[in-house]
């Protein structure tokens, strides 16, 4: 049995934790709030015994294996690097930190101190992810040419949160760009390439991007994310023999179809009466009871190179988080 504590009780950890109680080898035992009402008010919903209003507090829960940080962007790293000092497994949300720097001193830390840590990345154990990279290494679609990916939904205006605020690492890029870029790299790896343009609001931050990355095998990605249309949010990978098609919203889907040359097609379902999340809490669970220290399936080389191609994208745009990027 892992027992999983939460940092940041907000939107998305709800889903993790209503995940969570779908894993049999694992349950919540501690939420941390900067307020506490808030964690004692989620900790009743899930059945966790500890609450604290302060995420530093987190660390003193006597019954703790794993920490889930959900924390807003700008404090993973502060708040990972809490928990591996105290020799406590960390599954980070994504983007795993702000930048490169911060990102390989997490790194650094979790190693030193031989500590289990992971970027949770969890589209990369959907069983709709798992099945696209089987049928492209079977070669049933030919040698790969390239990736399409979107991301866009309308977000509510409001300066106060994330999205459009810099000072808590909003914009697109961060936010939601991410995950055509984790396509990206995960079908065709680091691309000898990168041009992307953006659009800038009021705040300063990107919200749309669009990306075009190529690679030494002449393969191509076309990827773009916005926060000012509800775009499909469909992913197809082209293949010489074929291409697949991720049904919407690509990043939690439960269905690819493969097309082949002669137009023949293949469907493969995978109905779910969960978000998703319980995948990658297994394989955070599977690696600790293995002791390993991190995941094979996502790597933090892997972590490290999709954090170096968003920098690489900032670059290209002009993105530039000032507390962050000057450290």
């Amino acid at each position: 049995m892992t027992r999983w504590g939460i940092i940041g009780p907000g939107r998305i950890a709800h889903k993790f934790a209503q995940d969570l109680m779908q894993v049999a080898d694992a349950k919540l035992t501690a939420v941390a709030s900067r307020d506490l009402g808030r964690a004692q008010l989620f900790a009743r919903e899930y059945g966790a015994t500890y609450t604290y209003g302060s995420y530093e507090e987190i660390i003193n829960c006597p019954e703790l294996d794993a920490v889930y940080i959900a924390s807003p962007h700008i404090g993973h790293f502060d708040h990972t690097l809490l928990c591996l000092n105290a020799g406590i497994s960390v599954l980070c949300e994504k983007p795993f930190a702000m930048n490169t720097a911060q990102v390989s001193e997490m790194i650094h830390t979790a190693r030193g101190k031989n500590v289990f840590l992971m970027e949770a990345l969890w589209t990369r154990f959907l069983p709709t992810t798992l099945k696209t990279l089987e049928i492209i290494e079977s070669g049933a679609i030919g040698k790969m040419l390239g990736v399409k990916a979107d991301f866009g939904f309308k977000a509510p205006y409001d300066v106060d949160k994330r999205t459009f605020n810099k000072d808590l690492g909003g914009g697109a890029l961060l936010d939601i760009g991410i995950y055509p870029l984790f396509l990206s790299y995960l079908i065709l790896g680091k691309p000898t390439k990168i041009t992307a343009q953006a659009i800038f609001g009021a705040t300063k931050v990107d919200e749309s991007t669009g990306m075009t990355l190529t690679y030494a095998g002449e393969q191509f990605a076309f990827l773009d994310c916005t926060f000012m249309a509800n775009t499909p949010c469909e992913a197809f990978i082209y293949g010489e023999k074929g291409s697949i098609a991720i049904d919407s919203r690509w990043h939690e889907s439960k269905a690819v179809t493969v097309t082949y040359d002669d137009e023949t097609t293949e469907t493969f379902t995978f109905d779910r009466p969960t978000w998703g999340y319980q995948y990658e809490i297994e394989e955070v669970n599977a690696c600790l009871s293995a002791g390993k220290l991190e995941s094979e399936s996502w790597s933090l080389t892997d972590s490290m190179n999709l954090i170096s191609l968003l920098d690489a994208v900032r670059q290209e745009i002009g993105l530039v988080y000032k507390d962050f990027d000057e450290e």
